[in-house]
């Protein structure tokens, strides 16, 4: 199964970075995305990469602040958040898209890990 892992208690401002990895699996030749979700709310995109970096999707509430990156030789996927905001908390999940495509639409994921919490104080 998926592992997110690197969530915590920031103050806004703060930065975190996120790695997603598989100890069972390779995800190297997938898509990957990240995905979050706030109590009450759907799960929304974040940002996606493809199987081989090259190409790379963001959620316009992000875009700027968070980058997403992997190294095919390692399995794990990062994603860098900058410039935190109180609105960026949620549960943070990563997952592996059926392709090896980056693509922004959930129904594309297949494989998915457990999430990791991200809490920003104002």
């Amino acid at each position: 199964q998926l592992q997110a892992s690197g969530g915590g208690l920031v103050q806004a401002g703060s930065s975190l970075r996120l790695s997603c990895a598989d100890s069972r699996r390779t995800i190297s030749n997938n898509g990957v995305g990240w995905f979050r979700q706030s109590p009450g709310k759907e799960r929304e995109f974040v940002a996606a990469i493809s199987w081989n970096g090259g190409t790379t999707y963001y959620s316009d509430s992000v875009k700027g602040r968070f980058t997403i990156s992997r190294d095919r030789a390692k399995s794990p996927v990062y994603l860098q958040m900058n410039s935190l905001r109180p609105e960026d908390s949620a549960v943070y999940y990563c997952a592996a898209a059926r392709s090896s495509f980056a693509t922004t639409s959930k129904t594309q994921y297949n494989y998915w890990g457990q999430g990791t919490l991200v809490t920003v104080s104002s």
